[in-house]
């Protein structure tokens, strides 16, 4: 057989074998260049204007080569010891090392460029829709157009020839270090076999699962008020994180054969054939790759968390903007007021004004804290804030006495840190002396805009009589906004965009107190949506590519049990039998980590989802269904495979 025909053979066998990894080539350099040519396209110089949209589009396609770049690489380690006894042979019929090199050289590089080409062209013809999705979600009315990158191809070719000398080198040092005996023994000993539970593997598996509930536990803990010093703050982080990777490591190590191992006991040794199937080959296959299905569930723990924060604020954009900005204008001076009310009945715009006296008052908070901040670090003074106080004669369905008080507008952050108490005394100190006043609670809905909250505190209502006493012994050198807040709420919804530009066209801005609700979204939507596209698109890499390992290893459990599929076959158990037991395998191997990194990623994601946005379980629910759907599809494709294997035992 000449060596053309020889290569001919061994591509059309692997791309039948690692049709797969064909695929995750072509998606990732699709990947990759649709993202650079969004980095050259002249209509990112649009959101470069407001949130330097390239810089995080070339950001995420170095964190793309990273990813792209440890998933080939391990994916070749498994072929190429896949390939080991083939490399055997040729050298047993008298092929030398280097001939044998060049011969998996030229293989690679057929199916590798044949490949990068093919990811090229779906590269450029999907760069549009990916920008059509982008522009859409950041809130850009812009025309995409399908535009090819010389300077994409260019760092398109770099980046993967780089990546395929990489995978290269590490074939050549392989197949240089192994002698003809070690290739025949490579696949036996991928995977070490353990007969027996011992006392030390169970003392593993308890270790790990009690590591990750503790970290579980430090997590709900963390923003609560228990940690109150900057340095207590990090030792939290830091054992949250390390216990739960390093739990996650004993847990795959030996959490997962005790589970298995209590299971098989209960049945008193008495298996059936989709526990011989299932759970006897889960217990050990898990063990020898603990290290690697810790990286995945991390990663995918992170990339889940990121896509969730990311997708709360973007999904809480709105009701942020209205708790920032209770009316959809707020005008800093009397003077400019007048101008937007003039140009707004130039523009036949209905509105209605709101007009509050605001006084900015020392109050101690301290009897009403739920938490004791007395040592904290993160605040100046924890039983004092700087509260806006306002008459409740300018809030509607507000009754209190001269003696009673109660706060309006907390935020979430707030809220979570700093909680209060249902009621106590508080203390408004004015030049004069302390008013003390009993707390009646919090009330939801800010009615006063960031500027004068100091960007989420409460606003405290009185009754008009001490408010007037507040006004007259107040702190000058705490009164650091105006006076009054003037609202402008737009009557007719439709016509909020075109009292938008005309609050932009009179520059009212530009002071640095006037306050367009519609800008503050519009702001928000722009800045959360990119990261929140650059984080789905990376996470959508990373969900592909460690599927794809984890389908390798399949498929290679697949190839050393395709023995026992023949004698089972031969006792009488059909193809149908064979597979429930596949299928519960499958559950296992791929459900396993799927639900460890749903597990990490939501304790994260609730320990500080506050910090970004006001809704948690409708966007969490939604990134955590997508993810799972798409995850379980390797699931099926396994169980494909591994049906076309029962198929061929006989």
């Amino acid at each position: 057989m000449s060596i053309n025909r020889l290569i001919y053979r061994n591509l059309k066998k692997n791309l039948k074998n690692y049709y797969l990894y064909v695929f995750a080539l072509i998606f990732s350099v699709a990947l990759y260049f649709a993202f650079v040519t969004l980095q050259f396209d002249p209509a990112m110089d649009e959101v470069e204007g407001s949130i330097k949209g390239a810089a995080g589009i070339r950001a995420a396609s170095i964190v793309l080569v990273g990813i792209v770049a440890v998933f080939l690489l391990y994916a070749n380690t498994i072929f190429i010891k896949r390939r080991s006894k083939e490399i055997g042979l040729l050298q047993l019929i008298g092929m030398t090392k280097g001939k044998i090199f060049q011969i998996l050289t030229l293989e690679n590089l057929i199916l590798y460029f044949g490949s990068l080409a093919i990811g090229i062209f779906i590269g450029f013809a999907a760069s549009k829709f990916i920008m059509m999705i982008l522009l859409n979600v950041i809130g850009i009315e812009e025309v995409a157009n399908l535009r090819f990158s010389t300077e994409a191809l260019i760092q398109t070719l770099i980046v993967f020839a780089v990546i395929y000398l990489c995978i290269m080198v590490m074939n050549f040092i392989f197949i240089k270090r192994q002698s003809i005996l070690s290739l025949f023994r490579i696949r036996s000993t991928t995977e070490a076999g353990v007969k027996k539970m011992s006392i030390f593997g169970i003392s593993i598996g308890v270790v790990g699962i009690g590591l990750i509930i503790l970290g579980y536990f430090l997590s709900t803990k963390l923003f609560s008020g228990d940690f109150v010093t900057m340095t207590e703050l990090f030792i939290a982080m830091a054992a949250i994180l390390g216990s739960v990777i390093f739990g996650t490591y004993l847990f795959y190590k030996g959490s997962v054969s005790f589970i298995f191992y209590l299971i098989r006991k209960s049945k008193g040794g008495y298996l059936n054939l989709n526990d011989v199937l299932s759970l006897s080959s889960i217990m050990f296959r898990m063990k020898s790759n603990a290290l690697l299905l810790t990286i995945i569930t991390t990663v995918s723990a992170l990339a889940i968390g990121l896509l969730c924060l990311s997708y709360i604020s973007y999904y809480s954009a709105e009701k942020s903007a209205e708790q920032s900005a209770p009316n959809h204008f707020q005008i800093a001076t009397i003077e400019e007021a007048e101008a937007f009310k003039d140009a707004l009945n130039t523009e036949a715009i209905a509105f209605e004004e709101t007009k509050m006296d605001v006084v900015q008052v020392n109050v101690d908070v301290s009897e009403i804290m739920e938490a004791d901040f007395s040592e904290s670090e993160m605040v100046a003074d924890p039983n004092k804030m700087i509260l806006p106080v306002v008459s409740e004669e300018a809030v509607e369905g507000i009754d209190v006495s001269s003696e009673e008080v109660i706060f309006t507008g907390y935020s979430g952050v707030l809220e979570q840190m700093m909680s209060f108490k249902e009621s106590g005394e508080v203390e408004l100190e004015t030049a004069s002396g302390a008013i003390k006043q009993r707390f009646l609670g919090l009330r939801e809905g800010a009615i006063l805009s960031y500027n004068f909250t100091g960007g989420g505190l409460p606003t405290a209502i009185v009754d008009s009589t001490i408010f007037e006493q507040l006004r007259e012994n107040m702190d000058s050198a705490i009164q650091d906004q105006p006076p009054v807040y003037i609202g402008i709420e737009i009557e007719d919804q439709s016509e909020l965009e075109e009292a938008d530009k005309v609050f932009q066209s009179l520059g009212l801005k530009d002071n640095g107190s006037s306050v367009s609700r519609l800008e503050m979204l519009y702001n928000q939507k722009s800045a959360m949506g990119l990261i929140m596209f650059i984080v789905g698109f990376l996470g959508l890499a990373f969900l592909i590519t460690s599927g794809c390992i984890l389908y390798f290893k399949q498929m290679d459990e697949s190839e050393d049990e395709r023995a026992n599929y023949t004698i089972l076959r031969k006792l009488g158990f059909t193809q149908k039998d064979l597979l429930r037991g596949i299928k519960r395998k499958q559950l296992f191997n791929f459900g396993i980590p799927l639900i460890i990194g749903l597990a990490h990623s939501y304790f994260a994601v609730q320990s500080g989802w506050f910090f970004f946005g006001t809704e948690l379980w409708t966007p969490m629910i939604i990134v955590m269904i997508i993810y799972t759907a798409l995850y379980s599809i390797f699931g099926i494709l396994s169980v494909l495979y591994y049906k076309r294997v029962i198929r061929e035992a006989l």
